[in-house]
């Protein structure tokens, strides 16, 4: 019997289970190299794949938002424009070609600090390895297929191997690489499925059948467990399904602290089936829509049009409320069709906000699809980085123009619709008694602001210890910003980790915390201590 302890937690629960190992085809590339004369062939093979791709996806996308935009990603033109590029011009082969373009692609996103924005370069993947396989002619594994109920271990999952899960016959999943904002994450949250994320080693500690137990909550997993640790841990499991039933019977509660301050519960997405999944928690909306995202997993500047269409099914999910946070770009979040000036600093330097004042033109087409969208729900408009007044009032400035054009052009639009701003640097917290008169709403972004107090890089492992959101100082800007917000009154949330962590409820709500956003897999166990809150 051995005991394997997991740091990443992506959905809680608990498994005794045989192990079903779900292993991909070998899909290295062919490296040969070709001459001139080949190269037609080879494209005729990149795009009879990328065709069949294409088919797979869009049956795929009736079902799943999520395969929405791995179509597009999959027929834009410039991944094709990449691959030919490197078969005409480097002598590559189909196969090669193919696998350098996506990696490409996807280092963009590995490359970034925010977890969920990184784990996006899963999506890019997945289109590769669809792309490869069909080059390769090879079948990938298919979990449509099983019979009884198994805990399955895999190297990586992605969003295609999810599509066919059955809740009542997965009843665990356990990889080695992954992070826990990934699509599979989150799927396996919105289906009650315990996943353990990042799990080195494990696929060479396991055989398939064999029987195991896993506590996702705990991050304990138990190989070749004997009869004691069999039967504590289906005990724990009894126990643990019996404590979520009681969860989940709290949804319909609105949180409400016993002394009866009422508190908002929302959620925080990157895209309109995040939203879907965060639905059954019941929850007061969106606390942050990262519309960067659509930005993102794009190969063009997205339009007005591409994103209303966006942002309208978003609001008609969330008619209680949808923040949607306008272009966080920049710092490590970089784009595939735009090439960003290297930066000393990029933390410090063009990003957000800025590069929003600056290129106005890609801004008003964003709060033009933003202020259409607010016409079918309550949606509200969030910048970022904000750090003077001056920025406060020039965006604000932005969205009044883009109101009267929208007026003079005869389109419906929420005429009082509520504009506030992140608060996530030191000169925000020191200004917010200014800025509150002037924003209808705050949202404290402790990710960025912990690391701009602390002067500590949260994706330096050196000194990841140093990060720490319950230091004092935070805490104490915390504080200000809250009494700031009241003072004004002005309702202050929270977007940030530490929204979500039930060890910081207690403390955000001592210092007066209005709204808490976060992973919606995080909503049930906050909702209870809020309730419990005297």
């Amino acid at each position: 019997m051995e005991r394997v302890i997991v740091e990443k937690t992506a959905s809680r629960g608990i498994a005794v289970e045989p192990v079903y190992l779900y292993l991909e085809p070998d899909l290295t590339p062919d490296t040969k190299a070709i001459d001139d004369g080949q190269a037609q062939a080879e494209i005729d093979l990149f795009r009879a794949a990328k065709n069949a791709v294409i088919a797979e996806l869009q049956e795929l996308a009736e079902k799943n938002e999520i395969f929405a935009a791995h179509l597009e990603i999959a027929g834009d033109f410039t991944l094709q424009d990449g691959v030919e590029g490197k078969i005409n011009g480097e002598q590559k082969n189909a196969q090669q070609a193919t696998s350098e373009v996506v990696e490409e692609f996807a280092a963009i996103f590995d490359a970034m600090d925010d977890d969920y924005m990184r784990e996006r370069a899963a999506d890019i993947k997945d289109i590769g390895k669809r792309l490869m396989a069909a080059l390769k002619g090879v079948k990938r594994p298919d979990l449509g297929g099983l019979t009884e109920p198994v805990v399955v271990v895999a190297r990586d999952m992605y969003p295609s191997d999810t599509v066919k899960i059955d809740p009542s016959l997965v009843k665990g999943i356990i990889t080695e690489e992954g992070g826990v904002t990934s699509h599979v994450s989150i799927i396996a949250k919105s289906m009650g499925i315990p996943t353990l994320v990042g799990v080195k080693g494990i696929l060479s500690k396991v055989t398939d059948g064999q029987v195991i137990c896993m506590d996702a909550g705990e991050g304990v997993i138990i190989v070749a467990p004997d009869e004691a640790a069999v039967k504590e841990y289906g005990e724990k499991k009894a126990a643990y399904e019996s404590e979520r039933a009681r969860l989940e019977s709290l949804r319909n509660t609105p949180a409400v602290t016993k002394d009866g301050k009422r508190i908002f519960l929302c959620a925080n997405v990157g895209n309109v089936q995040d939203i879907r999944n965060a639905l059954p928690m019941n929850t007061d909306g969106v606390g942050l829509f990262r519309s960067e995202f659509l930005y993102m997993q794009n190969t063009h500047f997205p339009t007005e049009e591409e994103q209303f269409a966006v942002y309208k099914e978003a609001a008609e999910l969330s008619p209680q409320e949808l923040t949607i946070r306008t272009l966080d770009i920049g710092g490590d979040k970089e784009l595939s069709y735009y090439e960003f000036e290297k930066e000393e600093n990029p933390f410090l330097g063009w990003r957000a906000i800025r590069i929003s004042l600056d290129m106005k033109d890609m801004f008003k087409e964003q709060l033009r699809a933003i202020l259409r969208a607010s016409a079918y729900g309550h949606v509200r408009i969030m910048f970022p980085m904000i750090i003077s007044m001056d920025e406060l009032l020039e965006a604000k400035a932005v969205v009044e123009e883009c109101k009267k054009e929208l007026e003079a052009e005869g389109k419906e639009f929420d005429k009082d619709i509520e504009i506030g701003m992140m608060i996530e640097t030191p000169a925000s917290v020191m200004l917010a008694d200014e800025f509150a008169k002037e924003a209808d709403f705050f949202s404290i972004g402790t990710n960025d602001l912990t690391q701009y107090i602390l002067a500590v890089d949260r994706g330096n492992k050196k000194i990841a210890k140093k990060y720490d959101y319950f230091s004092p100082a935070v805490l104490r800007a915390i504080g200000h910003v809250i009494e700031a917000g009241h003072k004004e009154g002005i309702k202050v949330g929270m977007c940030g980790e530490m929204a979500g962590d039930q060890k910081a409820v207690e403390i955000l709500l001592d210092l007066g915390l209005d709204e808490f956003s976060m992973s919606a897999g995080s909503i049930d166990y906050v909702r209870e201590q809020i309730l419990n809150r005297k």
